[in-house]
């Protein structure tokens, strides 16, 4: 599917404030309400739009631990549905370099974090190194 200048700003809008209604969005976009449902359903039918969800405050949440951590081993072997649904792992990728994989990772705190840590080596055996870094202050965080 060819996304066109339209597109990008229903996108752009929806990314400010999904919650905004088709109305609202015309409004903005100059764009007829009609015009922006269909094209909203196309960009969620054509998977340009996976789904649509909201951002927390990690501070209200009790998440603002934020911590970054390359992992190098065997990806296949620890890698699971396990570990992708766990509650403190937030995004992972496949990276290219000395590491094989990095997380986000969001914790309460800092015992919370080495909690993690600890149980994460042991039931990974063939995960042959880690760094990690914390985030000291958030600048930009998107969805």
């Amino acid at each position: 599917m060819k996304i066109d200048e339209k597109d990008h700003t229903i996108i752009s809008l929806l990314k400010q404030d999904s919650r905004l209604s088709v109305r609202d969005i015309g409004k903005k976009a100059g764009i007829r309400p009609s015009t922006v449902h269909d094209r909203i359903k196309k960009l969620v039918e054509n998977g340009v739009i996976e789904k649509f969800t909201l951002k927390l405050n990690n501070k209200a949440v009790g998440e603002n631990f934020i911590v970054f951590m390359l992992i190098s081993g065997k990806p296949t072997e620890y890698v699971g549905d396990t570990l992708l649904e766990h509650k403190n792992i937030k995004e992972v990728f496949g990276i290219t370099g000395e590491y094989d994989m990095i997380f986000k990772l969001k914790f309460s705190d800092v015992e919370e974090f080495n909690d993690f840590v600890i149980k994460f080596r042991k039931q990974n055996r063939s995960v042959t190194k880690t760094m990690t870094m914390v985030a000291t202050t958030t600048l930009k965080e998107e969805l």
